[in-house]
């Protein structure tokens, strides 16, 4: 983890958010077929994982980027077992390469600069005060 000042807030921030995309994963479906854009979800668990690796990414350095990969694939099959579990939800194995590739692109945009905004955060506001 990088040298936040904040750290254990940031790992509570974290929990939170993966509770909160568990929660949104575990919902009963709501069908909006007049949309098509919401005729796949396969956009969603992308842009969902995208997001979650840019996050984590902002807690830990470059060298620890194939952690938060492997714990965000993780995090996505734990996702799909959950769903298997309730009777309301589905398994797709196309949902974990959603994810698979959304995490992709969070790594990408990661490592081009964004990777460890939350120690630049901290900076910017210690510098503000």
């Amino acid at each position: 983890m990088l040298p936040l000042r904040y750290a254990r807030r940031w790992q509570a921030a974290g929990m939170a958010v993966l509770v909160l995309v568990l929660g949104f994963a575990l919902a009963p479906s709501v069908h909006m077929q007049d949309m098509a854009i919401m005729r796949s979800d396969k956009w969603l668990h992308g842009v969902t994982f995208a997001f979650l690796t840019v996050w984590f990414s902002g807690q830990y350095g470059r060298r620890s980027y194939w952690r938060v990969a492997l714990g965000m694939l993780a995090f996505g099959a734990f996702i799909e077992l959950c769903q298997r579990i309730v009777a309301y939800r589905s398994a797709e194995s196309l949902d974990l390469l959603a994810d698979a590739i959304g995490i992709a692109v969070g790594l990408t945009i990661a490592a081009a600069g964004i990777g460890g905004w939350s120690l630049r955060l901290e900076d910017w506001l210690a510098a503000r005060r």
